[in-house]
């Protein structure tokens, strides 16, 4: 009931932009007249500033409706509350994935086994479907899993225990229909982790050492059925030799199909945001769209692929190896050499490495740099962390293949495929015959001066790379990186300079190939140089993720580029992953040995509305009800 004086509605207003939102909220609940003041436009777009701290030159995000809708959604739409913890594993958590439909997902552990959920039960709690075991294959642990375009299939990399105590990578490819393993590929080193690069055929790499601190990388192109069913037709493919200097090796490949470059989901650059809203002002019939190998004869086969690296490098000069391949990602074979090998010898290898890899790298094709006709080609990139300076991974590489169709599906079409490598300046032509293990002999196209092949573009973080993950319209890269200090110059290879404890997380544009002007910050690390580890990020529409060696998973907006949440672990936290179906769903995993499923505060409120028995909608018709019952049968 509405009495007395009613105060002017701009002396409301101002009484309203003194109090924190919840009060706004209640005060609204009061009458009619504060109801209307509490959802002011301009009240919460003062509220929206203040509580959140963002600068008032960043705008708001373009598909937002209402200043207070907007405040809603990151207050109530972030996945940040526990509902469950899983403790099936017995070691650190290490990897999530998620299937590309969100009903499933993987994890994988220091427990060497890889497990299978499902995240569609009725009751909405998460259950074990399915736990394999790789400990029978000799792996020492699983580390990395991915699922394949239509979800059949499973990647699982781990790392294999081989003989003499090395240890390298290996990759085994599940069945998703009745959890067979298919087949087993070598992968070194094995933080090379490997990935999909359609349905049917996966990339990982090998390593050759062809000097004290010369190594080269090798990327293959697998089919992931390797029941071959004739003598004629090929299961592997040897795509890219890669020269390495200063104990650098090629790690951490992914794929990027970047198919809306020209309508992004999210769009970063506050200038490019201001300007189309411009144009959509301009131009109402045209808005833009936001959208809130282990066969027996392995041996023999990498004593092959190693000898015609060693006969490469001999023929351009280069000295033979001294010792037999290295363990894990070389470092071994590098402090073993600096033992025997003086530093002044170390310094005349990589400058004659640097002469032999410009006058033997296969030429790039100057054609690529030309845009196409049509402008409506796909790009797919194959990303991958390297160095120049020093063995620790600070610079990004990639290879772009642009296609105006699937051209794993359509093969037999003449059009051409495009490839730009992210790494070191060049671009490369590829055919599409070139992308399956079908066609040419290995090397049949490569003549004797080109042994290596050349690499298109490089980004240089200047820190430590430790994390890496790309936005769901894979249009941004997400990387995670601990900096080292400003003006630093890196003398010896082998002494990279001291890294960060603050993790920034960049953001680059893989349409203009340039990093963008500010990046995340909150998390930390506390591994020295020589200790670091992967730590898995992953992005939604809205929001990006990560997690931390302080113990808590951390997520970001990613338009207003502001820290909403920290989820809490008992250990470091490894990785963490959003549900591609719904990002209020998000997952952890730790050196706790557990899982958290998070979800936000308003999936919660809806599951426990759904939940509660309907209840009348007003007491005195349900009283006069049992009272007419009553009388029926006779009881006063």
């Amino acid at each position: 009931m509405e009495c007395g004086p009613v105060l002017p509605d701009s002396l409301v207003l101002e009484i309203f932009l003194r109090l924190p939102h919840d009060a706004v909220l209640r005060a609204g609940l009061t009458c009619r007249q504060w109801l209307a003041v509490s959802r002011d436009e301009f009240l919460w777009r003062e509220l929206f500033y203040s509580y959140y701290r963002i600068p008032r030159l960043v705008p708001r995000h373009p598909a937002a409706v209402s200043w207070y809708r907007e405040f809603k959604r990151l207050f109530d739409c972030i996945p940040c509350v526990e509902v469950q913890t899983l403790r099936e594993h017995t070691d650190q958590v290490l990897h999530l994935a998620f299937s590309h439909r969100g009903h499933r997902f993987s994890s994988c552990s220091k427990d060497c086994t890889v497990k299978l959920w499902d995240t569609e039960r009725p009751d909405g709690n998460i259950s074990l479907v399915h736990s394999s075991s790789m400990r029978q294959f000799n792996w020492g642990y699983t580390q990395f899993s991915q699922f394949n375009a239509d979800d059949s299939l499973l990647l699982v990399s781990g790392v294999y225990l081989g003989p003499h105590h090395s240890s390298s990578g290996e990759i085994a490819v599940i069945s998703l229909e009745n959890y067979t393993l298919l087949s087993r590929v070598r992968n070194k080193p094995y933080d090379v982790f490997g990935c999909w690069l359609n349905e049917t055929h996966l990339i990982s790499g090998n390593l050759h050492w062809i000097g004290n601190m010369t190594s080269c990388s090798v990327l293959w192109l697998n089919k992931a059925f390797q029941d071959i069913e004739s003598e004629n037709v090929n299961v592997v493919k040897c795509l890219f030799k890669i020269q390495n200097i200063n104990a650098s090796t090629i790690r951490t490949v992914m794929v990027a199909h970047c198919r809306r470059h020209d309508n992004p989901d999210l769009l970063l650059d506050y200038e490019a945001q201001s300007q189309a809203r411009r144009q959509k002002g301009q131009h109402h019939h045209q808005p833009l769209l936001f959208d809130l190998a282990t066969s027996g004869s392995e041996e023999e086969e990498e004593q092959e692929e190693e000898e015609e690296c060693q006969r490469g490098a001999r023929s351009h000069g280069l000295p033979s190896p001294r010792l037999p391949q290295p363990t894990m990602s070389g470092l071994e074979h590098v402090i073993h050499s600096r033992k025997n090998v003086g530093q002044k010898e170390l310094e005349i290898e990589t400058q004659v490495a640097q002469l032999m890899g410009r006058a033997y790298t296969k030429p790039p094709d100057p054609s690529l740099t030309e845009p196409s006709e049509s402008g409506e080609e796909d790009k797919t990139y194959l990303l991958f962390t390297t160095g120049s300076l020093t063995y620790s991974p600070h610079q990004i590489g990639n290879k772009v293949i642009q296609q105006r169709c699937d051209i794993f599906s359509k093969l037999c079409q003449p059009s051409l495929t495009w490839k730009l490598l992210f790494h070191f300046p060049g671009i490369k032509r590829i055919r599409p015959e070139q992308m399956t293990t079908s066609g040419p002999v290995l090397g049949e196209e490569r003549s004797s001066d080109e042994f290596f092949d050349s690499l298109d573009h490089v980004i240089d973080i200047h820190g430590h790379i430790i994390g890496m993950g790309l936005s769901p319209d894979h249009r941004y890269l997400y990387v995670n990186s601990r900096a080292w200090p400003a003006g630093c110059v890196i003398s010896d290879p082998m002494s990279p300079p001291p890294i960060a404890e603050e993790i920034d997380l960049h953001v680059i544009d893989l349409k203009s190939l340039r990093e963008e002007r500010r990046s995340l910050r909150a998390h930390r690390a506390f591994t020295p140089n020589d200790e670091c580890f992967f730590i898995f990020l992953d992005v939604s529409r809205d929001f990006v993720a990560s997690g931390a060696e302080d113990k808590h998973g951390y997520i970001w907006d990613r338009h207003y580029n502001i820290c909403l949440a920290r989820l809490a672990h008992d250990d470091v936290v490894n990785s963490v992953a959003f549900s591609p179906a719904d990002q209020e769903l998000l997952l952890s995993a730790s050196d706790d040995s557990t899982i958290k499923v998070w979800r936000s505060p308003r999936m919660i409120r809806l599951a426990q509305a759904s939940a509660r028995p309907p209840r009348p909608r007003s007491l005195l018709p349900s009283w006069l009800s049992r009272s007419k019952n009553s009388c029926i049968n006779g009881k006063p």
